[in-house]
């Protein structure tokens, strides 16, 4: 929709319209009230804060530049209080450049922008009963006392129309648009009003007047302070009671007020609150499954025969391993790896394997009961239509309508951005540099891979040796090991940096994009940034699990990366350590990190402000002050708590086979999370300007995507990564006649079997060690289980029939659990609909009556007047036609 509004616009920069013609806002003193929400007169609320420097106290920039950004913001405050607004401008108290412009949006002037917006408001009370739930009483005790915040009345809503008046649920003028809506109006006008044309391109909107610094800030006024109750009868102090009773730690096990949190932040600050509370109580289940299959695994550790295998020195202690690297490598006992062997029998359990397909239902499961969460939401919210009725184009998109094409719908021609050929060569240019930014991210992959591969020869060159070492250094930290922490380090920092990067640039390709609404704007965005972060964050998983000592050979003939590079190995016990190692290093860096960023640097920067601001504690300081030394929220909002949960949803599904511990962690940091969020929301930031929302926006298909692909990977972990398959073939096939030589399926020589033979004699000199060979022995075992026909054999160094049984049955596990899984998921959609009986039979409910209301009110309307027209011609018709006789 786009609005003709009548303002005085200045034509050129060069020119301006008389100070005559231009319109300024009141000018007032401060009252001494630092909790007044109102204009000096104690009537007029304050809607939005404008905040500037005064230009005459401006000492960074040229005389001519502070003249053209004052007749810039003249002329937007005149069209403002042209388009209705009423202004009032107040001195900073504690720095006298500072100058407050205080807003108020009169009732006519909320009365036809909510006609426009299509903002929908109360009809009459709801008549709907309802239901109270079987758990109601055990919810009970987990709720905020109803005493303290009362339970919000429920209504039916309509689409607010002005010659609609009569019908809508107004008891008092000055309550029935509420501060939350009242902002949202004012930001609309704000986000409008023009103050500038050059070369025929109007300049308009509160954003670009911020990006120029013409204002320092705009926002809407928190209602009191966090600490008490406001001093002014009238304020409601919901910050006060949101901080109390939401975002205080003493509340971390009690549900959010989500009807509350709606009613001060809006819709779309709510759903993100919700969303995480609802995802935050689904991980419970999650975690106590896993920590069952965790203590599954170290229960049953001491049974775990090829451990016992590695660590038994007569067993172990008397298989040499080959070199791990050319010359500078050495020969090693497997014995070393006792430890980690260890450890990789509480992970590489049967427990896992339950645990993975747990995790496929799971998330399933959550994904659609939180679709039935969420349309109970869009219901209760009044945001079921949103995005048909309500919606408005973004400003920008508004304002580069340059051409007109004919719309297929309405055969009439309507103004657009770009032409159809414009808008491909736009969408090829954000599609390029998207897929340019994530070839950055797999160069720097590949850089870690050569790092992994040149470092580890210094590891081994220089970490002892010896090859029956009891030193301590030598059990705990291997090559291997001291490989993998540190490049985990460097990938995290690499992370970190590039994150920062691509954050700049995801928006500037967005905005080139020129989207037409903020929900397209939103969603664009979150398309980009997920797949860089997705690329950035899992890449280096994916290569430890798929990837790495898979493509390696043999001793005698080792595959070279690059040509140059000997291709990693894994540890005799497989790369799933490595890959649990890796996760926890990013997972636990990553939320240190986003802790920092969220909270301490906000805290920090609030706090220095506060030293600062010297005269603080000497003088009375007005809410409007108070908010302005507090932190700004940002353009993205909730953009990125949205994408660090998200980013957590995937390290708790697509590698949960290597990690069971993962949900129970995620939901630690969760229930931290939620109250940290809600204690910088009220604390920290200024109050957001209150926005609808329907739903997650393109979070969910994010996460529906996540969910389907985390089935494949978990499937593959515990097929390729971890150690499970082999030893199921061994025990049922190779450990009896005819491959083995024991009577009954055991686990017993199976570290012996798998481990290949090579012959020193056959290592060529690009690769022979330099150490020389101890005993009379002639042979080592490989590394890794690549099953091959030792020397001597007329097959040698070929791949044997144990290998073949082994990647037949891999293969068949995949296919196997893939469908079973998919299954059940297709089976779980069709039988949870997406939207509840109950709930369907809610909306329909409420419009019928709205309908029904409506069309009476109307039609009594058109009774009224029908019958004084009937009146007025039957009496016409009487006095017309009157007898002869009279």
């Amino acid at each position: 929709l786009v609005l003709e509004l009548n303002q005085v616009i200045i034509p050129t920069y060069g020119t301006v319209p008389d100070q005559q013609n231009l319109h300024t806002p009141e000018w007032a003193d401060f009252d001494d009230k630092p909790d007044s929400l109102f204009f000096s007169d104690g009537q007029r609320r304050i809607d939005f804060v404008l905040v500037y420097e005064d230009e005459s106290k401006k000492m960074t920039h040229k005389r001519s530049d502070r003249k053209k950004q004052k007749r810039k913001r003249q002329v937007y405050e005149s069209n403002l209080i042209n388009n209705g607004l009423q202004l009032e401008a107040t001195r900073s108290v504690l720095d006298e450049k500072l100058i407050f412009v205080k807003v108020h949006a009169p009732w006519e002037v909320l009365c036809t922008y909510a006609e426009v917006m299509h903002i929908k408001l109360p009809l009459q009370p709801s008549d709907l009963k309802t239901r109270d739930s079987a758990f109601n009483w055990f919810s009970r005790l987990f709720r905020v006392d109803e005493n303290i915040i009362k339970p919000e009345q429920e209504f039916f809503t309509a689409p607010f129309q002005k010659e609609h008046l009569s019908n809508f649920y107004i008891q008092d003028k000055d309550t029935f648009f509420n501060p939350a809506t009242r902002s949202r109006i004012v930001h609309f006008i704000l986000s409008r009003v023009e103050y500038a044309t050059k070369n025929n391109v109007k300049k308009f909107g509160i954003n670009k007047l911020l990006d120029t610094g013409i204002y320092k800030a705009a926002f809407p006024l928190h209602d009191s302070s966090f600490r008490h109750p406001s001093t002014d009868p009238n304020c409601p102090s919901e910050r006060y009671l949101l901080y109390r009773e939401w975002a205080h730690p003493k509340n971390i096990f009690k549900l959010q007020p989500l009807d509350f949190i709606r009613k001060y932040y809006g819709e779309k600050i709510g759903i993100y609150f919700a969303w995480l509370g609802f995802y935050t109580d689904m991980l419970i289940i999650a975690a106590v499954v896993g920590v069952g299959c965790f203590l599954y695994g170290c229960l049953t550790k001491d049974n775990c025969t090829w451990s016992q295998e590695v660590c038994d020195p007569n067993i172990g202690g008397n298989i040499i391993m080959c070199p791990q690297c050319d010359k500078v490598c050495t020969y090693w006992n497997l014995t070393i790896t006792c430890e980690s062997s260890k450890k990789l029998c509480i992970f590489d359990s049967f427990g896992t394997l339950v645990f993975a397909v747990f995790m496929g239902i799971w998330v399933t499961l959550f994904l659609e009961f939180w679709k039935r969460r969420q349309a109970e939401l869009e219901y209760e919210w009044d945001t079921v239509e949103y995005l048909e009725q309500e919606e408005q184009v973004r400003p920008e998109y508004e304002a580069r309508c340059t051409h007109v094409v004919m719309n297929e719908i309405t055969q009439q021609e309507e103004h657009v951005p770009y032409t159809a050929c414009g808008k491909c060569i736009r969408m090829t240019f954000c599609t390029s540099a998207v897929f340019f930014w994530i070839l950055l991210i797999i160069a720097s992959v590949i850089g870690i891979i050569v790092y992994r591969l040149s470092v580890f020869l210094v590891f081994s060159a220089t970490l002892p040796q010896h090859i029956n070492g009891t030193e301590a250094i030598r059990k705990y930290l291997t090559p291997q090991t001291a490989t993998s922490v540190t490049a985990s380090l460097i990938s995290f920092i690499i992370i970190m940096i590039l994150n920062v990067i691509y954050e700049k640039v995801a928006i500037l390709i967005t905005d080139f994009e020129l989207p037409r609404t903020q929900t397209d704007y939103e969603n664009s965005l979150t398309t980009k940034m997920f797949l860089f972060q997705f690329v950035n964050y899992y890449s280096s998983c994916f290569y430890i699990a798929f990837f790495k000592g898979k493509f390696v050979g043999h001793p005698g003939k080792p595959v070279y990366w690059l040509g140059k590079y000997r291709n990693e190995e894994c540890d005799p016990g497989g790369c799933l350590l490595e890959l649990t190692t890796q996760l926890a290093i990013i997972v636990g860096g990553k939320a240190i990190w986003n802790n920092i960023q969220e909270v301490l640097l906000p805290w920090v920067k609030n706090l220095i402000g506060r030293y600062c601001a010297a005269t603080r504690s000497e003088k009375a300081v007005p809410r409007w002050e108070q908010d302005y030394h507090l932190q700004p929220i940002g353009k993205l909002g909730l953009f990125y708590e949205y994408l660090e949960m998200v980013i957590q949803f995937g390290f708790v599904t697509l590698f949960v086979a290597s990690f069971p511990l993962a949900p129970l962690l995620a939901l630690i940091n969760n229930m931290l999370e939620i109250r940290l969020d809600a204690w910088k929301l009220t604390t920290q930031f200024r109050r957001m300007v209150p926005q609808k929302a329907q739903d997650i926006g393109a979070w969910q298909p994010i996460m529906q995507g996540i969910a389907i692909l985390a089935v494949v990977t978990n499937a593959m972990i515990i097929a390729f990564t971890s150690d499970m398959i082999p030893r199921l073939v061994y025990y049922w096939s190779f450990s009896v006649p005819p491959y083995g030589s024991h009577s009954s399926h055991t686990m017993k020589g199976y570290i012996n079997s798998t481990l290949s033979i090579f012959n020193i004699s056959d290592f060529k000199n690009a690769s022979k060690p330099f150490s020389p060979w101890f005993g009379n022995q002639t042979t080592c075992r490989q590394v890794y289980r690549d099953l091959r026909y030792p020397p001597g054999h007329q097959h040698q160094y070929e791949h044997n029939i144990y290998y073949w049984h082994v990647i037949a049955a891999k293969l068949a596990f995949i296919i196997v659990m893939e469908h079973v899984i998919y299954f059940v998921k297709f089976i779980i959609s069709y039988v949870i609909p997406d939207v509840s009986q109950k709930t369907k039979s809610k909306v329909k409910r409420e419009k019928y009556l709205t309908q029904k209301l409506l069309h009476e009110n109307d039609l009594k309307i058109v009774k009224k007047n029908m019958g004084k027209i009937a009146d007025k011609i039957i009496k016409g018709v009487g006095s017309t036609f009157r007898p002869k006789a009279e």
